[in-house]
């Protein structure tokens, strides 16, 4: 599904755990329930394509060709755009997103505005300052349009509201819609659907983001499994797109690649039942889409992030959210704990670039480096080697923007190493450890541990230390060399 959330106030990375008001207890449970479902039926998908690593090596080099040009690609937008009649606005940074937008809806008397699913919106906080301007937003895509109602953000890329169990969303829609809504799916979706259609035919402003631009027509491409996308883009005369300046594609052959990778790899589907190409206002009486169409391009630090040779590969990212269904660290935790929109493995890698390495500089850390992120990847970003990188940047600081760590965290990270590193060290390790935490043992779990390790357990217990990991592996050898 392509959804994106309301937030009540304007977002920005607040650290694990905090970010949603409404966090039901059996987070891991249906999320791991979702994302396994998901994960199966890609795995299906991606047999029947023969050439499936052809079309990854082929959409990396499409994203990295278009990130090292991407200062002429974005100038050809903006020509194409105009030429189709739109109009096009450069945002240097989120405040100035928000401000353009506010200004377009003001300038058109608007009151309410219907959106389609859009990170970019998301990542500036649209919403919030839209309703401080008076100006009412309503999200439509099923997923947004659950969480909205319960007042908290997305946590996942692709089902905001994977969280949820059919329980929690009926309890919810009795509690804030005041109707009967049982347990069942469909009769939930039918709800949505009746409560959403007035606000369709009465908004005076549509808002999208976009899953890729076509730079060689000035073309919008909005990916979605429900027709919410195409009311909130054609029914209101104005119709206003947030977009990423990294979601820019050369041209059709470039974007076919493209979304033949994207379905298959988000939701296992060949192909999402719909795909809109939006490319300007409508020209003639009788055509469907908006009078008025404005494109907002967004960087808010892409450009930083791209003067770094390594960092940059991230912005190839499509937002497919393969990478955060087959995460173990994502599907124990949930997308909440990573304390901003974007969640898992995509998550820990693009928050600190954007909001800079010493504000989210935990994010960097929250793996276990097992690489199923990159193997899945269908545009081939190198995560763990990203995560790495970024760790360094936590520790020593760099000529980017991040100043050093603390000495107490250099010294830790240095320690660690040569712990690793020196195997009589690590073994009496794993004999010391073992002792010392009996005092803060408490049926299998550390639940709370001193400082600085204290950050981890305020919000989650951490297993006890067993201390078997030689004694399990040598056992595991001797069964291979017998087999």
């Amino acid at each position: 599904m392509n959804q994106e959330a309301h937030i009540s106030e304007t977002p920005t990375y607040i650290g694990f755990g905090d970010y949603s008001t409404h966090v039901p207890g059996n987070i891991p449970t249906a999320v791991q329930q979702a994302t396994d479902r998901f994960l199966s039926t890609r795995a299906a998908r991606v047999a029947e394509k023969a050439n499936w690593e052809e079309l990854r090596r082929a959409a990396h080099e499409i994203r990295l060709h278009t990130l090292l040009h991407l200062d002429s690609y974005l100038e050809q937008v903006e020509r194409q755009v105009t030429k189709a009649g739109g109009h096009v606005h450069w945002a240097r940074e989120a405040a100035e997103a928000r401000t353009i937008v506010i200004d377009i809806a003001k300038r058109h008397n608007v009151k309410t505005a219907v959106k389609v699913k859009s990170m970019a919106t998301e990542e500036i906080g649209l919403n919030h300052a839209l309703e401080t301007a008076g100006i009412q937003a309503y999200e439509t895509d099923l997923g947004e349009f659950i969480i909205q109602l319960a007042g908290s953000g997305p946590s996942h890329i692709i089902v905001p509201a994977v969280h949820m169990k059919k329980e929690e969303v009926a309890t919810l829609f009795r509690e804030k819609l005041g109707v009967e809504a049982p347990a069942d799916p469909l009769r939930l979706a039918a709800i949505a659907r009746a409560t959403l259609r007035e606000r369709f035919l009465t908004a005076e402003m549509g808002v999208s983001g976009a899953n890729f631009l076509v730079a060689e027509t000035g073309t919008l491409v909005i990916v979605s499994n429900e027709g919410n996308g195409r009311m909130c883009t054609t029914l209101p005369n104005l119709h206003v797109a947030v977009v990423g300046i990294d979601k820019v594609v050369p041209d059709w052959d470039s974007l076919t690649v493209l979304l033949n990778l994207l379905a298959r790899s988000a939701t296992g589907q060949k192909l999402s039942a719909y795909t809109s190409f939006i490319t300007g206002p409508r020209r003639e009486e009788g055509e469907n889409g908006p009078q008025e169409f404005h494109l907002v391009l967004l960087d808010n630090g892409r450009s930083r992030v791209l003067q770094d040779p390594v960092g940059r590969e991230t912005l190839k990212c499509i937002r497919c959210g393969c990478c955060l269904n087959v995460c173990p660290v994502y599907k124990s935790v949930g997308g909440y704990a990573y304390g901003w929109f974007i969640s898992g493995p995509i998550g820990a890698i693009f928050s600190p670039q954007i909001l800079g390495v010493e504000a989210a500089r935990e994010l960097p850390f929250a793996s276990s480096l097992c690489g199923a992120c990159a193997d899945v990847c269908p545009v081939k970003i190198p995560i763990p080697h990203i995560l790495l990188h970024l760790r360094r940047r936590v520790v020593e600081g760099d000529q980017f923007e991040s100043p050093a760590a603390p000495a107490v965290l250099r010294t830790g990270a240095r320690l660690g190493r040569l712990a690793l590193a020196t195997p009589w060290l690590y073994r009496l390790g794993t004999r010391l450890l073992p002792l010392l935490q009996v005092p803060l043992k408490r049926d299998g779990w550390l639940p709370a541990l001193p400082p600085p390790l204290n950050r981890w357990t305020k919000v989650r217990p951490l297993p006890a230390f067993a201390g078997r990991f030689r004694q399990w592996w040598g056992k595991r050898q001797g069964i291979r060399d017998r087999v």
